[in-house]
């Protein structure tokens, strides 16, 4: 059986890719108005992330393989047609889908900087990064997605019921 760590490492690098593809639409759709402002925000803050992420899988020895960042640019693509058919206007419904799978993605690696630290006290090539402030920055992260995703929840999920707030 190979190394679980590689392994979880790179499924993880390869989940990234997906994010930023999903910023960097909305950093081109939004400019500079507040969902671009966070996009920009974001993939700053992922690249740096990435580059903690990149140090680790190179001490265990872990590199992304191209089935799997395929696997990982095939599923992004999924996951955008299938918004698309959802939403073809590329409205309220979409931008509320595709926050939610970026806050989900945001929660996953919030939990891979647990599981690290956990593992770290084993795992020597894995100390040195501060854990505490990555879980920070992703909970950070998740708070600023989700005002976006409950914006775009408010006019998608009540949009034609003649209400309003």
């Amino acid at each position: 059986m190979g190394d679980h760590l590689a392994t979880y490492l790179t499924d993880h690098m390869a989940g990234s890719v997906a994010a930023v593809e999903l910023l960097e639409r909305f950093k081109e759709e939004h400019g500079d108005d507040p969902i671009g402002r966070t996009a920009t925000q974001l993939l700053k803050e992922i690249a740096d992330e990435r580059k903690v992420l990149d140090d680790l899988a190179e001490r265990v020895g872990a590199s992304v393989t191209l089935p799997r960042k395929a696997a990982s640019w095939i599923a992004e693509k999924a996951a955008q047609l299938k918004l698309r058919y959802d939403d073809p206007q590329g409205g309220p419904l979409r931008r509320m889908e595709s926050f939610e799978a970026l806050s989900l993605g945001i929660e996953g690696k919030r939990l891979l900087w647990r599981a690290l630290a956990t593992a770290s006290a084993r795992r020597l090539e894995l100390a040195g990064p501060d854990y505490d402030g990555l879980i920070a920055l992703a909970e950070d992260q998740r708070r600023r997605v989700e005002v976006h995703r409950l914006a775009a929840a408010e006019e998608a999920l009540t949009a034609g019921t003649g209400t309003t707030t």
